[in-house]
């Protein structure tokens, strides 16, 4: 399981641990990931997702799975996620589409 956050992109950096003596040694900063179920509105169904803890407050601030995916961008999102927002997307089409008819 890659520890890579699965709406924000978040991944693993590098840096330095640093001793009182001033000895240096590389060490890895993780996420902070969580799994989690999202509801989405439009589709009516709840995805598990692997994403951040930033990330999660993000989608709360936003109002929610579908009003972050649809501001997010594509290059950030998972294959999980994209497919999710292509779904979402169709969904709001298709009902736009009947009410103007």
């Amino acid at each position: 399981m890659s520890r890579v956050c699965e709406l924000s992109g978040k991944s693993p950096m590098s840096g330095n641990n640093v001793s009182h003596a001033n000895n240096k040694s590389r060490r890895r900063f993780l996420p902070n990931l969580n799994d989690v179920t999202l509801m989405s509105d439009t589709l009516g169904a709840s995805y598990k997702l692997r994403i951040s803890a930033h990330a999660l407050r993000t989608v709360d601030h936003r109002g929610g799975l579908d009003a972050f995916l649809a501001k997010a961008k594509d290059v950030e999102l998972s294959a999980k996620a994209l497919k999710i927002k292509k779904d979402i997307a169709k969904a709001q089409t298709a009902d736009a589409a009947p009410a103007q008819a």
